[in-house]
């Protein structure tokens, strides 16, 4: 195994899978950068310019088959000209979210990721209730998710913005820092290095590129300001993999003010962990919280052990789910109609 694949996170799952294709004539090479149809591969002739073979295109059930930044692919790469990608290699983590719009179409963001570092600042960018949709997504996607809450010296009451995180990302370490001003961040350092892949997500203007800078010690990414409204400017504007000097690489995205839900339902049941013990005391199994006798998540909400807005947060995340799985003929129905069809409380096995 060449030491540029160990550095960027190959391992024999990775050569068992492409045994088949390096018999064909194609070379391991990983997704650098996707740009619109534009993708960029790495192999150990350095960097080329591909595109996606027709035989993945036409296999693919959706976009999430097609190749992702972070992935690994069986690809054809000659002395000169575009390398032609003939396969994606199985995923060891994908994190997934739905394109904006109608259509239930899925957007891989970033794959075989160790860590999903999710930024958020502690000025006005804080706000929990999209925190729980990317820890939701994160956790659905296999790697390790770590909160990295930013801006610390512009916190408003920084104890009870971290008691607020805290409570809801559910084992997840959570790490408040100032890029900036180079405070909190030792802990972070160990999440960076050879064979490692970091994954950063989070709004724009929060920080992500001023974050890796100061963490690595160089000018790997670039940064820029805060617009005059608070809102982040879109330094980054493509999904692209940084390597890194001493080894392994940064997934850079850019900033997302919109996280929609694509099929999640391990990451809920993790997310909201508690409201899922909780449901399995109701009466009734196919509980919907609502009026029914013998709810625990009603009892909880009236004694004041369980928080309305979370609550609230649940139940449209499991609305999104069941969107999601409702055939697309079928969405223009009533919500009280698909309610009733695939119901939004936890069922008892």
């Amino acid at each position: 195994m060449s030491d540029w694949k160990t550095a960027l996170g190959w391992g024999p799952d990775f050569e068992a899978a492409m045994g088949p294709h390096q018999a064909k004539g194609l070379e391991p090479a990983r997704v650098i950068l996707v740009y619109r149809k534009q993708l960029k591969v790495l192999s150990h002739r350095g960097e080329h310019w591909a595109r996606t073979g027709g035989k993945i295109i036409h296999r693919a059930d959706s976009a999430g088959d097609l190749p992702a930044v972070g992935d690994w692919v069986a690809a054809r790469i000659p002395d000169a000209g575009e390398a032609l990608v003939h396969a994606v290699l199985p995923r060891r983590t994908a994190f997934v979210r739905k394109v904006a719009g109608e259509n239930a179409t899925p957007q891989v963001l970033a794959t075989n990721v160790d860590t999903v570092m999710v930024v958020m600042g502690l000025d006005g960018d804080f706000n929990v209730r999209r925190l729980e949709r990317f820890m939701t997504l994160a956790w659905e996607s296999r790697a390790t998710p770590v909160v990295v809450l930013n801006k610390k010296d512009l916190a408003s009451d920084l104890e009870a913005q971290l008691a607020e995180v805290n409570a809801l990302t559910r084992g997840a370490a959570v790490h408040a820092v100032s890029a900036l001003k180079h405070e909190g961040l030792d802990p972070l350092v160990p999440l960076f290095g050879s064979g490692k892949t970091v994954a950063l997500l989070g709004s724009s203007g929060v920080g992500k590129s001023t974050l890796v800078n100061h963490l690595l010690g160089s000018e790997v990414m670039k940064t820029g300001s805060v617009r005059d409204d608070g809102r982040g400017r879109h330094t980054t504007t493509r999904r692209e993999l940084i390597l890194l000097p001493h080894g392994g690489a940064v997934i850079d995205t850019p900033g997302l003010r919109e996280v929609q839900m694509w099929a999640a339902e391990g990451g809920l049941a993790k997310t909201f962990d508690d409201l899922e013990a909780l449901a399995v005391n109701c009466k009734f199994s196919d509980c919907q919280h609502d009026a029914e006798p013998g709810c625990a998540v009603k009892a909880a909400l009236e004694d004041g052990t369980l928080d309305e807005a979370r609550f609230a947060s649940w139940l449209e995340l499991q609305r999104e789910m069941v969107w999601l799985g409702t055939p697309s003929q079928s969405r223009g129905r009533p919500e009280s109609k698909r309610r009733e069809r695939a119901g939004h409380g936890q069922r008892r096995k």
